[in-house]
Order: structure tokens, then C-alpha cells, then sequence
């Protein structure tokens, strides 16, 4: 059993997304290694012309008998320092309605990051250097990526998605660790059977299911996004949505708040907030499937 509270959202303006542009900013590219000497090594025969030489030096000592000074060498200089810790980023469209999000943070390695888009929250980490690279379903035309780190600290980036009007999508978010899973079954298909999709499947069919999250995190905002380009359809007919979550110790009895949002042939997205009651902890190793929170697609052939 589960709770459904519905509300529509509308799409942000094209002037939202112009205005946030400005506060676009990049970051230095990284400067190469510089490369090192190379070392010259000495024969045999040269080795042996030294030795003899140093055999015929006789020592000698001043009159006054100063006594020799120690040898001042030059300290090492410190490791550098980052100098500039800004945060930058950087979105450009890909094919397929996707957006490449990359983001540079020198002074911020392996620290966790929140990306908002469009009322999509995703938890991620940057890497040793401090960067994160990855590609986002976009769910507008003008697509903004708002990024900020745990001190409130972050920056924007927009890009222009043109074939956005191309697909159709529905996408899931929830927070934690449990892992929900959307199933598509494409023109009548069954589970195991080409045009069955989901992120785990191996069949193949016209659309495609992506999962972004970062398992480390237990309090992490996942999404799930299922793709179909309806605009190139060949086929007529529909495609069912299907939800599925394994009841697990960590969130077996609890309730879970769940989202989805739907981007159709209006170009309208739409969303709902749900709270999801997961059974209780006597029903840990199955599976729940839940059929009715998205409707399915219609698709026309074209």
C-alpha cells in the first residue's frame, strides 16, 4: 500500500535559464607534467679514468688552518598550493536529449556534490582531483544545472538541448539506499525478451533506462530515467512502466518518499510526490512490484 499526493510543476522559462547563464564560470585548464632530463650515464672505461684521477689530488691545508665551512644547498621548495579553488562547470548537449555536465573543483577532492535539475536531485562525489564528469537525461529545452557542495558553495551551468522534443521520459528519484527500478516493457514484450529495458537488462529495444547515484552515500539522492525517442518511432502501440524494489534490512517497514516526473509529447513535465510503505521486515528478499505509478507510453509510428 502507498500514499499518492499529486500536483503538476510546470517546465522553467527560457528566461530563467538566459538569466542563471551568466553566472557560467570556467575553469583553467590543467597544466601539463613538465617533462624531466634525461639522465646521462657513464661507461666502464670512463668510470675507471675517474677513479685514477682522483687517486693523483693530494690533499692540502691553508696556512692559517681555517676550518672548512659547511656547504649551504638551497632548501627544496614546498609543494605547491592550489591558488585558485574556485568551482566551475561546464554543460554541453549530447546526442539523444543527453547534456555532459562537467564540473572542476581543484580544492574539493573526493567531496560529495548535489546536482538539481529541473526538479531532479542527484547525489555525487568528484574524483582525487577534484572533478566530476558525467551525462544527464535532460528534461527541458534550455537545461539548467544548479551544483552545490555541503557548504553551500557551488555554481551553474546551462545548454541548449534541441532535440529534447524528440523523446519522451519518465524519471524516479528517491533518497537512500534503496534500489528502485524502473521496467519497460516495450509493444506487448515480456520480462527476459527484446524490448524488455531496465539499467541492469542486457535485451536490447528502442529505448534506454540510466541509474545515477553514488551507492557510498546511505542518505544519497538516485534517479532512474527511462528514454524512448517517440519522434522516431517505426512501431505503433504502448510501452508499460512497471516499478520494482527489493525489501531489504534497511528499508523493510519504513515508509519511503518517492517522486517521479514525466516529460510526454506536450513537452509538459509533470510530477508527483508518493510515500511508499515497504512491507515489513518479515518479507526481506522479495520483491515489490508496483504497476500503477506511471501510466504507459503511446507511442505513433512516424
Amino acid at each position: 500500500m502507498f500514499v499518492v499526493r499529486n500536483y503538476v510543476t510546470m517546465c522553467g522559462t527560457v528566461a530563467c535559464a538566459l538569466g542563471i547563464g551568466y553566472l557560467m564560470q570556467y575553469g583553467a585548464p590543467a597544466q601539463p607534467n613538465g617533462a624531466q632530463e634525461p639522465v646521462a650515464v657513464a661507461s666502464v672505461a670512463d668510470q675507471a679514468s675517474v677513479i685514477a684521477g682522483l687517486e693523483r689530488i693530494v690533499q692540502t691545508s691553508s696556512s692559517d688552518e681555517t676550518p672548512s665551512q659547511p656547504i649551504q644547498r638551497p632548501a627544496p621548495k614546498a609543494a605547491q598550493k592550489h591558488t585558485n579553488c574556485s568551482i566551475s562547470a561546464r554543460a554541453t548537449a549530447q546526442m539523444g536529449a543527453n547534456a555532459r555536465l562537467r564540473i572542476k573543483a581543484p580544492c574539493r577532492s573526493n567531496e560529495r556534490v548535489e546536482i538539481h535539475h529541473n526538479g531532479l536531485t542527484l547525489t555525487q562525489q568528484t574524483d582525487e582531483n577534484g572533478a566530476l564528469d558525467l551525462t544527464i537525461p535532460a528534461l527541458s529545452e534550455y537545461a539548467i544545472f544548479l551544483i552545490s557542495f555541503e557548504d553551500q558553495t557551488g555554481t551553474v551551468a546551462t545548454t541548449h538541448i534541441m532535440d529534447i522534443d524528440q523523446f519522451d521520459r519518465v524519471a524516479l528519484q528517491w533518497q537512500g539506499q534503496t534500489d528502485l527500478q524502473i521496467h519497460a516493457l516495450e509493444f506487448g514484450a515480456s520480462y527476459g525478451e527484446p524490448g524488455h529495458i531496465s539499467a541492469n537488462s542486457a535485451s536490447q529495444g528502442a529505448g534506454s533506462v540510466v541509474h545515477l547515484g553514488n551507492a557510498s552515500f546511505h542518505d544519497g539522492q538516485n534517479i532512474q530515467i527511462y528514454s524512448f525517442p517517440a519522434a522516431r518511432s517505426e512501431q505503433t502501440g504502448s510501452v508499460a512502466l512497471t516499478i520494482e524494489t527489493e525489501v531489504t534490512e534497511a528499508n523493510c517497514g519504513r515508509d519511503l518518499n518517492v517522486q517521479s516526473l514525466e516529460l510526454r509529447s506536450d513537452r509538459r513535465l509533470r510530477s508527483r510526490d508518493l510515500i511508499l510503505t515497504m512491507p515489513m521486515c518479515t518479507e526481506v528478499g522479495e520483491f515489490l512490484v508496483l504497476n500503477n505509478l506511471f501510466q504507459d507510453l503511446t507511442i505513433a509510428a512516424n
